[in-house]
């Protein structure tokens, strides 16, 4: 699914922390395989980090052949590449690859909107009011309003009451955490993001399915674009820095050949 990763050194600051506690009744490779998509989704684990079985067997405090089974499970689904010497790499996506997954997400998201018109409880959306209002409170610190965008999305897709279709949401999801940066850094793109969230709210305690299922699609159409000025600002500052490393090697070369000159 996705091409190989530019290749960075284990991800160090992952396996220096603490790791997460297994869950009773958990096998080791579910335990390894949780943990791994957990980093890659919340973003600890970024496009191109390497991690080695070994190194990641003894933070977990398990052997290597579960870590292997879990590496195997997530290169299966594109999130990993292998590596050689039992090393797999954070996949990286590519323009296209975007693009499929939005447009998956758009439909899924709204179908989950459109549901949720029909299903959800009073208690749900009143859930989902008060998730929005946090947004409000947290509109300064990214890492939180990440969480809450997070708490908010998942909230409609348990209220969708249909466990196919958020299986089908969280394996988009999972795929966009190879993104490396949120698209909440540009310039209004919170208040945007609110807004949309309270317009589909808004649709779905109305009960209008089919109001929601639109809301939810503009939603992520509006995201796609936010997520496609990203990269272009990146693609311009890796070009940029390509022609300012191209400018003084010339430069080197430059005063190179005159010393050589002076010097003879």
């Amino acid at each position: 699914m996705s091409k190989s990763p530019r290749t960075k050194g284990t991800s160090v600051a992952l396996l220096k922390g603490a790791p997460p506690k297994k869950l009773q009744g958990e096998a080791l490779g579910q335990y390894a395989t949780r943990v791994i998509r957990g980093a890659i989704r919340s973003g600890q684990l970024t496009a191109g980090e390497r991690l080695r079985e070994g190194d990641v067997g003894a933070w977990l405090g398990i052997s290597r052949t579960p870590v292997r089974e879990a590496f195997q499970s997530i290169i299966s689904d594109g999130l990993m590449v292998a590596g050689p010497r039992h090393v797999a790499m954070v996949a990286e996506l590519n323009q296209n690859q975007l693009l499929e997954l939005y447009f998956l997400r758009e439909v899924l998201d709204g179908a989950a909107s459109e549901l949720a018109a029909r299903l959800a409880s009073d208690a749900e959306i009143d859930h989902l009011l008060e998730i929005a209002e946090s947004e409000l409170a947290a509109k300064d610190d990214l890492g939180r309003l990440a969480i809450i965008n997070s708490e908010f999305h998942h909230a409609i897709y348990a209220a969708a009451r249909n466990r196919y279709l958020t299986q089908s949401l969280n394996a988009v999801i999972d795929t966009l955490g190879l993104l490396r940066y949120s698209s909440a850094v540009l310039p209004g793109s919170i208040e945007q993001a609110r807004s949309e969230h309270l317009a589909i709210i808004e649709a779905i305690r109305d009960r209008d399915g089919k109001r929601a299922d639109e809301a939810a699609r503009k939603h992520v159409r509006n995201a796609l674009a936010l997520r496609m000025r990203l990269l272009r600002k990146d693609r311009q500052a890796s070009d940029n820095a390509d022609d300012n490393n191209g400018a003084e090697r010339m430069s080197e070369g430059f005063l190179l050949q005159n010393t050589w000159h002076l010097s003879n």
